[in-house]
């Protein structure tokens, strides 16, 4: 099915730009890329592993596509991982980020790429004559399902950039008229903290992590530009899309629900996703570490049927999502539960503050049950009683954290994550390296 639609394509496209490369200095039409792909051996493997930035990971996928043969992207650098071949009928693995636990291996059919990348294209309005501007990992669900799935399946031209550097972003825009930006909260705020966000971005999108509000009201006073919040998830795609023309009232808000998607809030109060984009299952690593046996098959407990039971908590209130928070990430306070996005939405407010990140600890008062630690990265020097001060004109005192703990930075990953239990677990390294008291 997936190389069927990429011959029709091919053809109606054939002489229009397909593929650009600024590394490479390369470009391809749509028919140079289909001429390649028929001519291509056949790959040896019943799985490939379409890897980097650069034009071989595309060429990759229609030569696995041309041959019937499993596609698992990974990042550079990651090795292939240790699992049987799926059944009949997948034809495409994605391995989670692992931000929030173990990672996980999942499986898709065909049509499930396909009606993800419908979804993202009605409901997001990608356009021809605005190619992609590729910064973000192809290797991601982010962007294999906004970029290239959007390439080989509609025909939205691809320009991939060395580098996602302010400058590399600059130079890669310079002489066109029209572009379409995909990137992450982290990457938005480096390009327009250096003034290197293009003027010919038309539709600029942000997901991988929460958008600041902060952040999406910069760059609209400063450009005009709407940075238009996405959710979603590896396990079904797009989930919701904030299609507005001006920046949001809420930071919790994400929009509402991509077109051909059903969401609904479950008796736990988590989100759950319906669509024809939910994958068929995990493949390996839902309740454990460990390789799946050779007559496994997808799991259903969260996943599968067309639908999924996500770990976020939300709310649907007019038509628009907001999210509440993860529910394992919920810190225990004498018996009352508070999100941690609720603290870090707070602290964000305050000027000074560029990042930060909250989470619990086990408390020494057994009766309090955890603390609140927050790690802050600031713009400019500030002390952690100005910061409880701003809180508790803010939030409940017993939402206040108790640890401060200040950082030069949060760095995320390439895929634009934060890992909570990692930066819990720096902390607790801090707390027992020599001299730290």
């Amino acid at each position: 099915m997936l190389y069927k639609r990429w011959l029709q394509i091919s053809r109606e496209r054939a002489r229009e730009t397909a593929l650009i490369v600024l590394a490479a200095r390369r470009q391809w039409t749509f028919a140079e890329l289909a001429a390649w792909t028929e001519d291509a051996r056949q790959p040896e493997s019943p799985v490939v592993y379409p890897q980097g930035h650069s034009a071989e990971f595309v060429l990759t996928i229609l030569r696995a596509w041309r041959w019937n043969r499993v596609v698992c992207p990974l990042e550079p650098g990651q090795d292939p991982p240790a699992v049987p071949l799926p059944p009949a009928g997948c034809v495409h693995l994605k391995l989670t980020s692992a931000t929030t636990g173990v990672p996980r291996v999942i499986a898709f059919a065909d049509q499930q790429l396909a009606a993800d990348a419908e979804n993202i294209m009605t409901t997001m309005g990608l356009r021809p004559d605005w190619p992609n501007l590729g910064v973000i990992s192809l290797a991601h669900s982010y962007g294999f399902s906004n970029l290239v799935l959007p390439l080989l399946l509609h025909g939205i031209p691809l320009i991939i950039v060395p580098s996602p550097l302010p400058e590399a972003v600059r130079c890669a825009a310079e002489s066109k008229s029209a572009l379409t930006l995909a990137g992450v909260p982290a990457l938005w705020r480096a390009w327009h903290e250096a003034g290197a966000i293009p003027p010919c971005v038309r539709l600029a999108i942000s997901a991988g992590a929460p958008l600041p509000l902060t952040l999406e009201r910069a760059v609209f006073e400063a450009t005009g530009l709407k940075i238009h919040n996405f959710y979603g998830s590896s396990e079904c795609g797009g989930i919701a899309y904030d299609a507005s023309e001006t920046p949001r009232d809420d930071d919790a808000c994400v929009g509402a629900p991509m077109k051909n998607v059903s969401l609904s809030v479950a008796d736990d109060g988590c989100m759950e996703v319906r669509s024809r984009a939910v994958a068929e299952g995990y493949w390996w690593g839902e309740a454990t570490d460990e390789p799946a046996r050779e007559d496994a098959r997808p799991t259903h407990s969260t996943l599968g049927s067309g639908c999924f039971h996500t770990s976020d908590l939300a709310k649907i209130s007019h038509g628009l999502v907001y999210l509440r928070g993860r529910a394992g990430d919920q810190i225990n306070i004498a018996g009352r539960k508070v999100s941690p996005e609720t603290i870090e939405r707070a602290l964000l407010k305050h000027p000074q503050v560029s990042e930060c990140l909250a989470f619990g600890m086990p408390s020494g008062d057994a009766d309090r049950t955890e603390i609140i630690v927050a790690c802050v990265a600031a713009s400019a020097p500030i002390a952690a009683e100005g910061l409880k001060q701003f809180l508790l004109a803010r939030l409940p005192a017993w939402q206040v954290p108790r640890e401060w703990w200040f950082v030069e930075s949060l760095s995320a990953n390439a895929r634009g994550k934060v890992s909570r239990a990692e930066w819990r677990h720096r902390f607790l390294q801090s707390r027992l390296a020599p001299g730290s008291g």
